[in-house]
């Protein structure tokens, strides 16, 4: 999902809510990426993620994955596009030498004492720099991890991602593209049916579908790549409190259209009231759900 290349399309129903982008940066990356690592796990030991692997990472966010694919020996490259503010903690995360001076607002490129690069941009800006010609050492992984699935539109956007991405990669390399699993073996999408509830005056743009079942495989298709395997990881949401677990929600943008067709003072209530079947009596708010991963092939 790409929140917001999506919301640059939606019609609006009044002025656009006052965000803190900053504030909500800072929510996914300590409240809601580290969902996903049961995913980024499993697909880096399916993958066998080491000292050989040059890794792509699409709209890399705050760079968890990176991180992880790193520190097991992995060369990486992250691109992000939608959140310089979620780009400038990746820069904390993986290049600290640079934050101290540059932070959000420094150069396209930046690259790590370990060899981290993280790129503001397009797949196209991030061109391996070992060379300046077409004979450039080549990615060996390209990974989309931020799920699809969710959001209207949210698959045109990775294809747009994936067609640039591919002429970067070695023949035959595995992509990896990430999304929500069936809307039945996942507790939090009757918490996310606020979002396409509350989003209705706008017709739904933008806001919460159910997955598909072949939303992986047709969006590889469309890119030109070959399906060569999938996987199913349990990735459930666990949050201390009601109050982390709207704040780490809201982090993934899949509420932005149901704000600014009412107003945060609802959302913030009616996803409290959806959320208080998950609670447990110590207060903890846990809710399983299960997403998919495709290996594609680039030709």
């Amino acid at each position: 999902m790409t929140p917001t290349l999506v919301r640059q399309h939606l019609p609006h129903a009044g002025a656009a809510p006052r965000v803190d982008l900053s504030a909500r940066a800072r929510d996914w990356s300590e409240i809601q990426e580290r969902m996903l690592v049961p995913l980024y796990e499993a697909v880096f030991e399916r993958l066998d993620v080491g000292p050989g692997t040059r890794l792509l990472g699409l709209g890399c966010g705050s760079g968890l994955a990176l991180l992880m694919a790193a520190s097991r020996g992995a060369a990486v490259t992250g691109v992000e596009s939608s959140s310089r503010e979620r780009l400038a903690l990746a820069r904390e995360r993986l290049m600290p030498e640079t934050t101290g001076t540059k932070g959000a607002t420094g150069p396209r490129s930046t690259r790590a004492r370990a060899g981290a690069r993280l790129v503001e941009g397009s797949p196209e800006d991030a061109v391996p720099e070992d060379t300046a010609d077409a004979q450039a050492p080549a990615y060996t992984l390209v990974t989309a991890f931020e799920p699809i699935g969710c959001l209207a539109g949210d698959a045109e956007g990775l294809g747009g991602l994936l067609e640039a991405a591919t002429p970067l990669a070695e023949r035959g390399a595995p992509v990896v593209l990430a999304g929500w699993g069936p809307p039945e073996r996942c507790a939090t999408s009757s918490v996310l049916r606020v979002a396409t509830k509350l989003a209705d005056p706008l017709r739904g743009g933008g806001s919460w579908r159910p997955a598909l079942r072949d939303d992986l495989e047709e969006v590889a298709q469309r890119a030109g790549l070959r399906p060569d395997g999938s996987g199913r990881v349990a990735c459930p949401f666990g949050y201390a409190d009601v109050d982390s677990a709207v704040r780490g929600l809201l982090s993934t943008g899949l509420f932005d259209a149901a704000i600014t067709a009412t107003d945060q003072e609802q959302v913030d209530k009616e996803l409290t009231e959806a959320l208080h079947p998950h609670r447990r009596p110590d207060g903890t708010v846990w809710m399983p759900n299960v997403f998919r991963y495709l290996i594609a092939r680039t030709p």
